[in-house]
């Protein structure tokens, strides 16, 4: 399998291009020489089949040879707004997610959420699980990466939901839920909101149901706050 390294600019054709820190390293890593091949992606969908043209200590170039224009989403861009988990979780969680093929994640802080996260210690959290995402998508062959929104309580992110809800809401409830497995996804776009390790509570969920939101059960199982999401996202991928 080709290297594939995610480059933070727009690939064009016909480029010869000096890689970034972060990738030029990567390639040093791998061993790679003048003439190995290798694949590049900008996010913008599809892939670029390219070459290492030169070598440098800390410098390395490419040649841009051509786009193959392959898409590997989901039928449906489906949004993760998830009660973090603790530890080490929320990094399996994001990895996973991504090469589900989540198209964003909102980490949220829920009344019963053992993380607690605010100003600068959430600001490098979220860039260190964006980093999660990017990695996960070079690895898995995805060609859009997801992104990862910036941390806000359930109360904030519910309030600026727009009113007039343009995509399915769903919710992961053992109350009252529709059997997922008998739940018709919506066309286009779907936002589905998780709970932290205990769950939500009764008002949160009520909050949620106001917003416009449908509880959905993926079963009599109760999963844990790290695995229910990603058991979502691989139902919609098999049926998709």
């Amino acid at each position: 399998m080709l290297p594939r390294l995610f480059i933070d600019q727009r690939l064009s054709a016909a480029e010869t291009l000096a890689l970034p820190s972060g990738p030029a390293r990567h390639v040093q890593v791998l061993r790679l020489q003048p003439g190995s091949a290798l694949i590049l992606f900008d996010g913008n969908g599809g892939e670029w089949q390219a070459e290492v043209v030169t070598m440098g200590r800390s410098d390395v170039t490419v040649r841009l040879i051509a786009h193959h224009a392959v898409e590997r989403e989901l039928p449906l861009q489906v949004t993760l707004a998830l009660g973090m988990p603790a530890n080490e979780r929320m990094d399996t969680l994001v990895e996973k997610a991504t090469e589900l093929g989540v198209a964003a994640i909102q980490p949220l802080m829920c009344e019963r959420a053992v993380l607690r996260l605010a100003g600068e210690r959430a600001d490098k959290k979220v860039a260190h699980w964006q980093a999660v995402a990017l990695a996960a998508c070079e690895q898995s062959g995805r060609t859009r990466v997801p992104h990862i929104e910036p941390v806000r309580s359930l109360p904030q992110w519910l309030q600026g939901l727009p009113q007039a809800a343009r995509d399915g809401r769903w919710i992961l409830s053992l109350h009252d839920a529709a059997p997922l497995a008998a739940t018709a996804a919506p066309g286009e776009a779907l936002v589905c909101l998780s709970g932290p390790e205990g769950g939500l509570t009764p008002a949160e969920e009520a909050a949620a149901l106001t917003a416009g939101f449908m509880p959905v059960s993926l079963g009599a199982r109760v999963l844990r706050a790290d695995t229910a999401p990603l058991a979502l996202l691989a139902h919609l991928g098999l049926r998709g």
